[in-house]
């Protein structure tokens, strides 16, 4: 029985994409499962084509659905990471068949405040770069980043720099960066609205709270942000 109410005042296509991501959610379609064809989707739902391929173009602009050129639509994998082990969101990208990259949003120097000076293990007032990034996979918004390092260590680092190189190549290339370790501290949040705006979510959409330090030999080198996309994302911890 169709679960579309031609009577609703929601648009079709919409009660179609509520509908399919109920069931991704509920597990009904699994990661990298395919999902049924176009003209199944039309006698299952009993609306058009053009309103089925409306839908799941939308849930594929959203990085739940992934095309596969000749071969059907899939439930998109999320990006699963284990805790325990250093990581980039680049390589992990990479990983599962998806296209990292960055646009950066704002590259400037400032003067540390009490709570980045803090984290830093800096002076007060001393200088810091402030670099905003929005992570993308393929063409979907996955993470809005906020990044705090040490002038002092990346004395000559350039927005350009950024804007085509993933930022620890930059640093093991440019800066002869050797990393000793990270710690991450996470807590699930609400989404506010300038982030749902930027990660093109609706505000509903829970969010991961990420805060990065990352430390090289005993001296921290960077301090960062991140929102990450709830519905895109899976965090595993593996104890021995």
């Amino acid at each position: 029985m169709s679960v579309i109410d031609k009577n609703s005042k929601l648009p079709l296509y919409y009660q179609v994409v509520e509908s399919l991501v109920k069931e991704i959610q509920e597990g009904k379609y699994l990661e990298n499962q395919k999902i049924p064809s176009e003209r199944e989707l039309c006698d299952i739902y009993e609306v058009s084509r053009v309103t089925i391929r409306h839908a799941v173009n939308e849930l594929v602009d959203m990085g739940l659905l992934v095309k596969r050129h000749g071969d059907g639509t899939y439930v998109a994998p999320k990006m699963s990471q284990d805790l325990l082990g250093f990581y980039s969101f680049t390589e992990e990208m990479k990983k599962i068949g998806r296209d990292p990259w960055s646009k950066v949003l704002g590259f400037e120097r400032i003067e540390s405040d009490e709570k980045i000076a803090r984290k830093l293990s800096c002076n007060l007032g001393e200088s810091v770069f402030k670099l905003v990034r929005l992570r993308m996979a393929d063409e979907t918004p996955m993470m809005y980043e906020r990044t705090y390092l040490p002038c002092w260590r990346f004395d000559t680092l350039q927005r350009e720099d950024l804007e085509d190189t993933p930022m620890y190549d930059v640093f093991r290339n440019k800066f002869d960066v050797s990393f000793s370790k990270a710690e991450e501290v996470l807590k699930p949040v609400t989404t506010r609205d300038y982030e749902a705006d930027l990660l093109e979510v609706n505000q509903a959409v829970p969010s991961m709270m990420i805060e990065r330090t990352t430390y090289e030999s005993d001296a921290i080198i960077e301090y960062t942000i991140s929102i990450a996309r709830g519905d895109q994302f899976n965090y595993r911890v593996v104890l021995e």
